[in-house]
């Protein structure tokens, strides 16, 4: 991605300025899908959100004006959330201060969680600026998968404010855009909305630029790498991906498997003190927080992806990135059952109820002893995630949002298509050829490059050079 600090787009085109607390951009996948999307199509588009580590409190990256705030400490309890909120959303208000002074903007894009920028929305809202609410979390389900049904006064105050919060942010917005038809219909049952006033606009990945390359450190030959990606929280299910180890490693002797779980979160060091006293660490992987570069490496050799989501009042709504990141990449996937994830993967991903490790390990011992069922759901994964769940045709509906809020039209695409499919990626790594259903079949297999072709490659001068 280049960085510039000269701006791309006029001043006379309309501003969008994107709110995000969740993570950094362009961390969030969708957010900056989302960007690119406005940028390509004309718009001028700032965001703040929270710095990564190292990142700077300012960058012009790929047309867009990021700024930055330093995230609050890690919040422990109610008052530690309260405390995070609350300067999230001070640190964000004065930043917007700061883009106003730079040039007017004319929408503001708030990302939940957490619902309270519908508050910074109103009162920009004097200024004739509107209202987009990117619909990406249901928290009050979230409370109800992390502490049950609420009993007691204070839980019960506690949920009805989420309640109280999320309203707020469906009613005060011009529009809204969900990510499934679940939260739609949550947005026009609790928002009170009618539904032309939601847009699903799904997080497929853009399948042109996210599929599989020929991994620069295949695995070793006789084994099988399971992944994970994603955020490492309680309600993610990520300790099930150790008792599922637990169980193929020490119960059924398959020392011939390994695990790689890409992410961070609140629980990630909770996992590694497991992962030690389960005597797994020689067969358990952590990278902690990934690029697109890096992901693109591991998803491409590992085997078998993992979604251990556990069936919550979130988890069974929500749509899950990780799976449709592993049909890009040809992963053939083991999940629990959830309503969205079947949304997503129907009959490409291999579903057991939710909570059953031997049955969660049942399946992953059958995908290692078929080489063909790995091929076939693998196939039939990035089949189904480029005809039907890539981004290319969702950027067309979010950018219309915009487009019939401010009155702009500008004609070409959201996502320009390539003239042709580019034989390496911008590090030099060679994609698998897809169009090559012999190659594409035993690439799937292996997950490494066929002997020939890496025989060539190493001799070749820019091997040479690396």
């Amino acid at each position: 991605m280049s960085r510039t600090n000269t701006r791309s787009t006029t001043a006379a085109a309309p501003h969008v300025l994107i709110i995000v607390q969740n993570l950094p951009v362009p961390l969030d996948r969708r957010v900056w899908l989302e960007c690119q999307a406005l940028v390509n199509r004309g718009y001028r588009v700032s965001v703040i959100c929270p710095k990564g580590p190292d990142d700077p409190s300012f960058e012009h990256l790929d047309g867009v004006d990021i700024h930055k705030y330093a995230p609050a400490p890690e919040a422990k309890g109610l008052a530690g959330f309260a405390w995070e909120f609350a300067y999230s959303w001070v640190r964000t208000a004065w930043l917007s201060l700061k883009v106003r002074r730079r040039a007017r903007f004319d929408v503001i894009q708030a990302c939940n969680p957490p619902d309270t920028y519908w508050l910074l929305a109103l009162l920009w809202r004097i200024a004739g600026v509107k209202f987009v609410f990117d619909h990406h979390d249901l928290n009050p389900e979230l409370f109800r998968s992390r502490f049950g049904e609420p009993e007691g006064l204070l839980k019960k105050l506690e949920f009805r404010a989420l309640l109280w919060l999320e309203r707020r942010s469906f009613r005060g917005a011009d529009h809204i855009i969900s990510t499934n038809e679940s939260y739609k219909a949550i947005a026009v049952r609790r928002g009170d909305r009618a539904p032309d006033d939601v847009t699903v606009v799904r997080s497929g990945p853009d399948t042109q630029q996210m599929r599989p390359i020929y991994p620069e450190a295949p695995r070793p030959s006789g084994t099988i790498n399971l992944v994970y990606v994603g955020i490492m929280g309680p309600q993610d299910g990520v300790d099930r991906v150790l008792h599922v180890m637990d169980e193929l490693v020490h119960r059924r002797g398959r020392h011939d498997v390994t695990a790689t779980l890409l992410g961070f979160g609140d629980c990630l060091d909770a996992l590694k003190a497991e992962t030690e006293s389960l005597h797994l660490h020689d067969y358990i992987t952590f990278t902690g927080r990934v690029d697109r570069v890096q992901m693109a490496e591991y998803l491409s050799r590992g085997d078998i992806g993992l979604c251990p989501d556990p069936k919550t009042p979130l988890n069974d709504v929500s749509t899950m990135n990780k799976t449709m990141e592993y049909m890009a990449y040809g992963l053939p996937t083991v999940s629990f059952d959830l309503v969205e994830t079947r949304v997503s993967g129907a009959d490409t991903v291999l579903y057991v109820r939710s909570g059953d490790i031997a049955a969660f390990a049942d399946e992953i011992e059958r995908l290692i002893d078929d080489p063909a069922l790995r091929e076939r759901l693998g196939r039939a994964a990035r089949a189904r995630v480029s005809a039907e769940l890539d981004w290319r045709p969702q950027a067309e509906k979010y950018v219309a949002v915009y487009d019939e809020l401010t009155g702009h039209h500008r004609s070409g695409p959201a996502v320009p298509a390539a003239d042709r499919a580019p034989a390496t990626d911008a590090q030099g790594r060679r994609y698998v050829p897809l169009d090559d259903p012999a190659e594409f079949g035993r690439y799937l297999v292996t997950r490494a490059a066929a002997a020939a072709q890496s025989a060539t490659v190493e001799a070749s001068p820019a091997a040479i050079r690396r």
